[in-house]
């Protein structure tokens, strides 16, 4: 595919929003006028509406990633190898106890059961403004991007977490509660295409953060959400009754500072302004 360009100033274009180069980037002001919202954040496309049926055609349906992108985007960002490090608040969250749930459950029961997270999972990341990295095994894996996201992307991480947890908790006869713990940890990474030239590649985040967010969701029992100090900065709200732990992570050479949170702490986190 030709491209012009440096791959990493594309890609740090596209995670910021600065409106990189991309399919049918002409029509931008054409698609911005067809209803309705929500569109892809650079392309302009519709994903309601009358327009809907004509994007779908040309293949912007939304894109697995995010309601902010559309599939054609999201396919051309799939072929440019190599990303950019930005600051970004990566949300990982899981099932406790996944292995033993499972011995006591036929197959088609626990998958049903597992797919009841992913789908409420989707539902409060796609709310929340963030993309959807992985769901896999018993895993979750939200990344809240500045350019999908905007500045308050760890506040908004934060508040996925929590109405997860609180989610979880909730139970009614087609619902049983799920014990999840997460973690939610914001620094810099490597987020870009990763794969084999002209072969399978996905979008991932990659780094020594991430790393560190899924090891804060190890360590978080169920129904907590651990928060690390770079993301509690940028919540900007007291720590007056909030838990604090020093924590010995796999692979850290010193220990690292939580706050913890539960799904009680919900209001107060969706409240803030960063």
């Amino acid at each position: 595919m030709a491209f012009y360009g440096k791959n990493d100033r594309w890609w740090r274009a596209l995670l910021t929003g600065d409106n990189p180069i991309l399919p049918f980037r002409g029509f931008r002001h054409l698609f911005g006028l067809l209803p309705s919202n929500p569109r892809c954040k650079f392309c302009h496309a519709p994903f309601a509406g009358f327009g809907k049926p004509l994007m779908r055609v040309i293949g912007k349906s939304p894109s697995r990633l995010s309601p902010q992108l559309c599939l054609q985007c999201e396919s051309f960002a799939r072929n440019i190898p190599g990303g950019a490090e930005i600051e970004l608040t990566m949300l990982f969250a899981d099932v406790r106890g996944s292995t033993t749930l499972a011995e006591t459950m036929r197959p088609f029961e626990y998958s049903q059961l597992i797919n009841q997270f992913y789908v409420c999972a989707t539902e409060i990341l796609v709310r929340t403004h963030g993309w959807i990295d992985r769901l896999v095994g018993d895993q979750v894996i939200g990344l809240f991007i500045p350019g999908f996201s905007g500045p308050e992307h760890a506040r908004l991480a934060v508040q996925a977490g929590l109405e997860l947890l609180e989610a979880m908790q909730t139970t009614d006869e087609t619902r049983p509660g799920l014990p999840v713990g997460a973690g939610v940890h914001t620094a810099l990474a490597f987020v870009g295409a990763v794969g084999t030239a002209g072969g399978a590649t996905d979008i991932t985040v990659l780094g020594d953060a991430a790393n560190t967010a899924a090891r804060l969701s190890s360590a978080a029992a169920a129904g907590e959400l651990l928060v690390s100090e770079n993301t509690f900065i940028q919540l900007g709200v007291g720590a007056g009754g909030i838990e604090t732990r020093r924590l010995d992570l796999k692979g850290k050479a010193e220990p690292v500072g939580v706050y913890v949170f539960s799904a009680n702490d919900l209001e107060k986190v969706s409240e803030l302004r960063t």
